[in-house]
């Protein structure tokens, strides 16, 4: 099994068939904890992609109608194991990690409070790879070659990564403002 530690290269691993189980689970564990306040939470991420390759870690979009009910019960997420990082470099976000004694790191949240912008931008992303495979594997490919030429400097990785999830986003978000339904807007 692959793993990703913060600090240690850029670990990437080919889809694990077991990860939207752990993402059910963690789910369910997370809005029992913050029953009176989440809104959803959502698998986001690379490992929410069928097929894409990604790090190790399931990353978590939880909605909330307030970040600052969320800063008040982040007791209870800390009770599941995870440490509360405020926004981590993203207004208007609060981050949450979870990385176990031995420094491998398992599990991210990324939370919002309901109609952020943010919310609809993820859910666009994750949407239009799982309906759009080919761009899924473009998309496989640079992190590939990225993870190889970038080494432990995440931070160099995710900025080479912009332009191309930017530009997905852009054709995410015309692609559900085209489609029918009422799941075109979050």
């Amino acid at each position: 099994m692959t793993h990703y530690s913060p600090g240690g290269p850029i670990i990437l691993a080919e889809h694990d068939a077991a990860w939207p189980d752990e993402f059910r689970r963690e789910a369910g564990a997370i809005s029992v904890a913050l029953s009176d306040v989440t809104t959803a939470v959502h698998h986001i991420g690379s490992t929410a992609i069928s097929g894409l390759v990604a790090k190790p870690v399931l990353d978590m979009l939880l909605v909330v109608p307030q970040l600052g009910l969320l800063d008040a019960r982040s007791d209870r997420l800390a009770a599941l194991g995870y440490e509360a990082r405020g926004e981590f470099g993203i207004p208007g976000r609060r981050f949450f990690s979870r990385t176990i004694p031995q420094g491998i790191r398992t599990h991210q949240i990324h939370a919002y409070a309901r109609g952020a912008e943010a919310v609809q931008r993820h859910l666009d992303f994750r949407d239009y790879l799982r309906a759009h495979p080919s761009v899924a594997i473009e998309y496989g490919r640079l992190k590939t070659r990225l993870a190889a030429s970038f080494g432990a400097d995440v931070e160099g990785y995710a900025t080479a990564k912009t332009a191309f999830v930017r530009e997905v986003e852009r054709l995410a978000a015309a692609w559900r403002a085209a489609r029918p339904g009422p799941d075109s807007a979050v």
